[in-house]
């Protein structure tokens, strides 16, 4: 895996806070952790957060995917849609995440689809579907997040 990416966001999204002085690469990323797992963001909102992971470099002594691997791609997709959904106001704490693995996978390119369940002032809680290549469900996970008051436009 050598090689660590950050995670990137469409550039109208980064826009929409850079407009109120946030920098959102900055304020949240995948951190080391998914950085060091190759998660990449191809897709986001507060209504829909799709994310890759390649299953080398992140598998468990039998060869399959690591389901704390899975585990780690679904909390940062829901955590990014709960993020978005809380605002530049609000700081999204995970609170419960709770992950079924249906089947394993050996090689390739996992991606994991977020999509919101629940969105109130206080709680977010998103689904996270993982699929391999062959568009088989992998892994259905769900990401309850704390929406929490943010002291400032950054969360400091």
């Amino acid at each position: 895996m050598g090689e660590q990416r950050t995670v990137k966001f469409p550039q109208e999204v980064i826009d929409v806070y850079a407009a109120l002085g946030v920098d959102l690469p900055a304020l949240f990323s995948a951190g080391d952790l998914g950085n060091r797992m190759g998660v990449e963001i191809v897709e986001v909102s507060a209504e829909r957060v799709v994310g890759t992971m390649p299953v080398e470099g992140n598998t468990q002594p039998y060869g399959l995917l690591h389901g704390g691997a899975s585990a780690v791609l679904a909390e940062t997709l829901g955590s990014i849609g709960s993020m978005l959904h809380g605002g530049t106001t609000k700081i999204a704490v995970g609170v419960d995440l709770n992950c079924t693995h249906h089947r394993g996978v050996r090689s390739g390119l996992v991606t994991g689809v977020a999509t919101p369940v629940h969105r109130g002032r206080s709680t977010a809680t998103y689904e996270i579907v993982i699929s391999d290549e062959q568009d088989k469900r992998v892994c259905t996970a769900r990401l309850t997040c704390l929406l929490r008051d943010a002291a400032g436009p950054a969360g400091g």
